[in-house]
């Protein structure tokens, strides 16, 4: 069948092109091999394939029929070998990532297009989702990559932690802009934007002005980093925001100052235990943790909030 199938590329070769030359330049190989390839098919076929009129090949009306039949399979074929040319050079294949919110706005859809510059064929899945979904989703085989912030809740996916710095976002007017650094006394009765109740850097707030009794003193509850941020452009309170969403906003109408104590943001990229990923994935995940890793704390600093709860809003 393989010889056959040569013999077939051949004889389609030298229609496509018009010459034994140049079929021969189209597969790698010698004009005799061509011309060679071209009698075993007539001999098997017993069938005269092209008239040689002042040196050129005629196809006769049987070659124009067999290579109707033919075309379709050649070039079948022909995109199967390309196919594995780019599976083998990463240029094709299916990138499947599924992130939290905090990461789909900017920093995410910036990662594949780097990754998506140099392969035209590779095809992408990307979903946003609630970290308990996104946990779900990876599990159940749906993606091959997650992010989602700590903790990891089953037991089958391995996971990489990274630890982010939580920033104070006010309106540009506010008079606590004049302070470089932000703690609960300063922020004391301030009307805060808080992401749900349940979620790790909202309980952490709480802890900080719990601790030196300072009141947070709640105005807006939202699901979104993204959202929060929107509300103190128009003035309405003060937030604490993920790098993410920082990274990806244009800045306007709001100033950011640090706050201590620092309060941290826990994310883990994730992967199901005992599922290979594709080289494709492999790649991309190792691009996505170092550029993660340029915008982590080296570690968890002692002083800082860090225990952890799975975040319903990012």
């Amino acid at each position: 069948m393989a010889s056959n199938f040569r013999q077939y590329q051949a004889f389609h070769a030298i229609i496509d092109t018009g010459t034994v030359t140049g079929a021969a330049e189209l597969l790698g190989v010698s004009q005799p091999a061509i011309s060679n390839l071209l009698a075993q098919l007539e001999r098997s076929t017993r069938l005269n394939l092209f008239e040689r009129n002042r040196g050129r090949l005629v196809p006769t009306p049987e070659a124009i029929v067999l290579y109707e039949e033919i075309d379709t399979v050649v070039r079948g074929l022909d995109h199967v070998n390309q196919a594995v040319v780019d599976l083998q050079n990463q240029k094709a294949g299916q990138l499947q990532v599924a992130t939290n919110h905090a990461m789909a706005f900017g920093f995410m859809p910036g990662e594949i297009r780097k990754f998506a510059a140099d392969k035209p064929n590779l095809t992408i899945a990307f979903q946003s989702q609630y970290s308990a979904k996104v946990q779900e989703w990876v599990m159940a085989g749906l993606f091959e990559i997650g992010i989602c912030e700590l903790p990891v809740r089953h037991d089958g996916l391995d996971q990489q932690p990274f630890f982010f710095e939580i920033m104070c976002a006010l309106p540009e007017d506010s008079p606590l802009a004049d302070h470089e650094v932000l703690t609960p006394e300063h922020l004391d009765g301030f009307p805060f934007i808080v992401m749900g109740g349940d979620h790790m850097v909202n309980r952490r707030a709480r802890e900080a002005f719990h601790a030196v009794g300072a009141h947070l003193r709640i105005r807006c509850q939202t699901d979104l980093f993204r959202n929060s941020l929107n509300m103190v452009k128009q003035g309405l309170g003060a937030t604490l925001v993920d790098p993410f969403n920082l990274s990806s906003d244009d800045g306007r109408g709001y100033v950011l100052r640090r706050f201590r104590p620092q309060i941290l943001l826990d994310i883990a990229i994730v992967t199901a235990r005992g599922r290979p990923l594709s080289a494709i994935g492999a790649n991309f995940m190792a691009q996505v943790a170092r550029n993660m890793e340029k915008m982590a704390v080296q570690s968890r600093p002692s002083g800082s909030s860090g225990a952890s709860g799975l975040g319903t809003g990012s």
